[in-house]
């Protein structure tokens, strides 16, 4: 289940933003972060098992303080008139997967490389 979570802080400064987001970033979980609210003063995330609590305490210690907003769940949007647009009704959908086209010889090209040997250091042990 993805979540959304909000967050405001009282962030002063461009650096203090963008520390704000890279901390938010590292989180394991999120999906996407964005800096929002009128002062840009709000860090809205959305992923799917975001510790809110962790986050929060880790903005609070290492940026500025932070207030936990919201928790909720993320609401998608079915749009109907591009679903219906997007096959035509004459030809039925694609389904499965397609190869990748070959190249023009019809086989792929590799690229061969060899390891030469100096003669002189065929022994490798030298501790000896």
């Amino acid at each position: 289940m993805k979540q959304k979570i909000v967050i405001k802080m009282s962030i002063h400064s461009d650096k203090c933003r963008s520390k704000a987001l890279k901390i938010a970033v590292g989180i394991s979980g999120v999906e996407s972060v964005t800096v929002t609210g009128q002062d840009k003063d709000q860090v809205e995330l959305v992923g799917d098992g975001i510790d809110s609590v962790e986050l929060t305490r880790q903005l609070r210690k290492n940026v500025a303080h932070a207030e936990l907003v919201s928790v909720g769940e993320v609401k998608k949007e079915q749009p109907a008139a591009t679903t219906a647009s997007a096959t035509p009704a004459g030809s039925p959908p694609v389904e499965g997967w397609l190869p990748p086209p070959l190249p023009p010889y019809g086989f792929p090209h590799y690229h061969c490389c060899t390891v030469l040997r100096d003669p002189v250091y065929d022994n490798s042990c030298t501790m000896m």
